[in-house]
């Protein structure tokens, strides 16, 4: 008499088995080729070109907008203990007692033959409800950054537009109407 759990086993065995065939052909995969596909797809897209920077304040909330040429590239928005010029290291002269800094990747603020293509402020002093400064600091090996300045702590959110292309950043504040 055959044992009726055979059977099952003989098919689960069958199915892990065929799991971990397609787990390790996927994994022997040469990196060198996944790596190849990934920089062809790169390079394929122009680097995004950063060509504003402007703000306004609303009821609820004040704005940045990053305006670009291209795509929105990948960005970072990031609570810093105070801002610096990319490169140098240099300290950025904004007052404020806390900082964000705005960061795209792979993105440019000029052009192929490195004349600068940003016409936005390089650095502003504001006087918004949170936002009291703005300031480009870098266009430096792929990376564009820019430096917020706040007296109090902010809250934010972000997010894209499109047709044209633009990255926000709205900082929350108390009803101003």
């Amino acid at each position: 008499m055959i044992h009726p759990l055979r059977p099952h086993r003989r098919r689960i065995v069958a199915l892990a088995s065929g799991i971990l065939l397609t787990v390790g052909l996927a994994l022997a995969v040469p990196s060198s080729a996944a790596g190849a596909a990934a920089t062809r797809t790169e390079t394929q897209l122009p680097t995004p070109l950063v060509v504003n920077a402007r703000w306004g304040g609303h009821a609820t909330y004040d704005r940045i907008v990053i305006d670009l040429q291209g795509y929105v590239p990948g960005a970072t928005v990031t609570a810093v203990p105070r801002l610096l010029q990319d490169g140098s290291g240099a300290p950025v002269p904004l007052a404020g007692n806390f900082f964000l800094e705005i960061r795209f990747n792979p993105a440019a603020a000029h052009n192929d033959a490195y004349e600068s293509v940003y016409q936005g402020p390089r650095l502003q002093k504001i006087f918004l409800s949170k936002l009291k400064g703005l300031a480009m600091t870098g266009d430096y090996e792929g990376y564009v950054t820019f430096g917020a300045a706040f007296d109090t702590m902010p809250y934010y959110r972000t997010f894209t537009l499109h047709s044209p292309e633009r990255f926000v950043v709205d900082i929350a504040h108390g009803n101003q109407c």
